[in-house]
């Protein structure tokens, strides 16, 4: 047995002092601080705080196939050492990507015995595999992934018609994730400038994806989500559909909480992600959006490449990579934001942990609480740092140098320290299992 005792815990959206009593994988029970146990303690200090582990459910592996951009054993280390304990990976990038349960199979047997953090999967929907929709749930994906516009790779390529899949995906009250962008609103862009790039996806692109979504949502009874908005300006239609009745859920990641159009250099391709980095007052008005509940939650959408793919040497937007890598820098980007904002941690703690459990089933993650996995996070809000060596294959990030707020002292993973010395103990996870 192990008792946490801290000043500061984080429990149900609230901090407050606390003994966490653990007892083998699980939390056993949330005690007054100062309750007397017969357990190995961990006493935190004044200046950290207990946090339940986080939850990213948008991540991009590759593994097998581009296991060169990242893989399991990377970026499951950069999972832990931000103080996330539980991933789900993308279907796509990977070869093959996770489009029938065969290749599903692929891809577990690539990540048996490398994960440092427990490890869900998504399928993908694209056209004409509506047929293996309900065998990959039935195999325990959280959910199928379409996107409404050219993915950036051929073999996964676009369903800018989701009805099918969502009358399939109904059929067994699953869940549909789409990349929501509408590809006749945007154009090519080449060049070093970032304005271009942004010009070429309007927010008019997301908009329109997602206002045909929400359609077929609502026609369907599908339940949907919507992965990585940028486009603030979709959020009054969002809301207006999820109170009419659609089932919609919504996410966000930290580099639209944090970063803005205005500071990006021409030629940092860095900085490039789909949809784009846009300017600060649609920054703010995420900001709102997290506030008044019409995004639910915020996830990285890890998507890191090589170097080469990045086209450092050029500074072409148009041919670069789109994908920010951040995984192990979540919670320091937001939080040093959320802080800046008066946000309290606890908040940030829901929006980055409980919520995305929420969203996929993960009943025993996400909370501190009796019952729950023992994933728990210590965490030193106020210590501040410089971005520098990252735990990500390829360590290629805007955040580079940033200075920002919040380290990440130990993580534990049902019960026990996640350490490099250590083996991997990090499970595969299965939907509907607890």
């Amino acid at each position: 047995m192990i008792v946490f005792r801290a000043q500061r815990v984080v429990v149900d959206g609230v901090e407050q002092p606390a003994a966490v009593l653990v007892v083998g994988e699980s939390i056993e029970a949330v005690l007054p601080v100062d309750t007397l146990v017969d357990a190995h303690e961990v006493v935190l200090g004044p200046e950290e705080v207990l946090l339940p582990g986080l939850v990213d459910t948008h991540v991009h592996v590759n593994e097998p196939g581009r296991t060169e951009w990242e893989g399991f054993a990377t970026a499951t280390a950069a999972a832990a050492a931000g103080g996330v304990t539980t991933i789900v990976d993308m279907p796509l990038n990977s070869l093959p990507p996770t489009l029938d349960v065969a290749s599903l199979d692929v891809k577990r047997t690539a990540a048996a015995g490398q994960c440092r953090v427990d490890v869900g999967f998504w399928g993908g929907a694209v056209p004409g595999n509506e047929g293996q929709l309900r065998p990959l749930h039935d195999a325990g994906v959280f959910g199928v992934k379409c996107f409404l516009i050219d993915s950036g790779v051929p073999e996964f390529p676009a369903l800018p018609d989701p009805s099918a899949a969502l009358r399939a995906v109904a059929a067994y009250d699953g869940l549909l994730i789409a990349h929501a962008e509408d590809g006749d609103l945007v154009v090519d862009a080449t060049g070093r400038r970032y304005a271009d790039f942004v010009a070429s996806r309007p927010e008019a692109s997301e908009s329109s994806a997602i206002a045909r979504l929400l359609r077929l949502a609502g026609e369907t009874g599908a339940r949907v989500h919507v992965v990585h908005l940028s486009a603030a300006a979709a959020l009054p239609m969002l809301a207006a559909a999820r109170a009419s009745g659609v089932r919609v859920s919504v996410e966000t990641c930290p580099h639209y909480l944090a970063l803005t159009a205005e500071e990006v250099p021409d030629g940092d391709t860095r900085f490039k992600c789909c949809p784009p980095v846009r300017e600060a007052g649609n920054r703010d008005a995420l900001w709102h959006g997290l506030r008044d509940g019409t995004i639910d939650m915020i996830v990285s959408d890890h998507s890191p490449c090589t170097p080469d793919l990045k086209r450092l040497e050029t500074g072409d937007f148009g041919q670069a990579w789109g994908g920010i890598a951040s995984l192990q820098l979540g919670l320091p980007v937001v939080w040093t934001q959320a802080r800046e904002r008066g946000i309290p941690l606890a908040e940030v703690v829901t929006w980055m942990s409980h919520r995305p459990a929420e969203l996929v089933g993960l009943h025993r993650k996400g909370r501190i609480a009796a019952g729950q996995d023992a994933d728990l996070v210590v965490f030193a809000p106020e210590q501040p740092f410089t971005v520098g060596e990252l735990r990500h294959r390829n360590p290629i990030t805007p955040y580079a140098g940033r200075d920002l707020r919040g380290v990440v002292r130990s993580t534990w993973l049902r019960g026990a320290p996640i350490e490099d010395e250590a083996p991997p103990r990090g499970r595969l996870l299965v939907r509907g299992e607890d």
